[in-house]
């Protein structure tokens, strides 16, 4: 595209020079523009979107296809998946507190060795902080995931389930003592599960535990610029 105004002007340039009227001398250069610009443009549109999606993904960006990247500026609202996203990805295990009669590392190690065979981040925090600890990790029975919900199976003998509060909810398991710990750890923003024992008289809750993970380093600052820019983010 430069490189075809380039010529064009110095067209126009030169038949003004060589004492042509400027009417004869826009006719040429415009002739220059018209025969060679298709060609120029048929070029450096796919040339730029592809050097472009090509330095995206180097820094981490995918763009869908080229109508992304043209309604990219009307942009007004972006939606962050937060884990891995806006945290590094590796929640940490940040309280583990038993129920009223429950021994902490006995359900520490029921929780553990019921997630040891899922990938899950969550699972895998558990997992490594019963080890951290140096409590043993057995290999559970007749695990079962439930989508969206949590992990049921065998530990030792014992029935447990592990989800979230969502979960309990749906299956009617009373909080009880822990309703105030629930509640505190919720306003310090951790992500709360917890382990759940099947008794003959039902469901009973053993513990709860809280998740947090770690913010990316300019995660802040990039959602702040974002904002000043007068996008809103969800």
């Amino acid at each position: 595209m430069p490189v075809v105004l380039v010529i064009a002007a110095l067209t126009l340039a030169g038949w003004l020079f060589a004492g042509a009227g400027v009417e004869a001398a826009l006719i040429h250069a415009v002739a220059v523009l018209v025969i060679a610009c298709p060609c120029a443009l048929g070029l450096a549109t796919p040339a730029a979107i592809m050097a472009g999606t090509g330095v995206a993904a180097r820094q981490g960006i995918l763009i869908k296809d080229a109508q992304a990247l043209e309604l990219a500026h009307k942009v007004d609202t972006v939606a962050f998946d937060k884990t891995g996203t806006l945290t590094v990805g590796h929640p940490r295990l940040v309280a583990f507190v038993a129920a009223p009669g429950a021994e902490e590392a006995a359900q520490l190690a029921a929780a553990a060795s019921l997630q040891s065979g899922s990938e899950h981040p969550l699972a895998r925090a558990v997992v490594g902080a019963a080890q951290e600890r140096g409590i043993e990790v057995l290999s559970p029975d007749a695990v079962r995931a439930v989508a969206g919900r949590g992990t049921e199976g065998e530990v030792g003998g014992r029935s447990y389930l592990i989800g979230s509060l969502r979960w309990l909810e749906e299956l009617r398991v009373p909080l009880g003592a822990l309703q105030a710990d629930v509640a505190r750890l919720q306003g310090e923003g951790a992500t709360l599960s917890a382990p759940v024992e099947r008794v003959t008289e039902g469901l009973a809750l053993r513990a709860l535990m809280a998740f947090a993970d770690e913010p990316k380093a300019g995660a802040a600052e990039a959602l702040a610029r974002l904002r000043a820019q007068g996008v809103r983010l969800v």
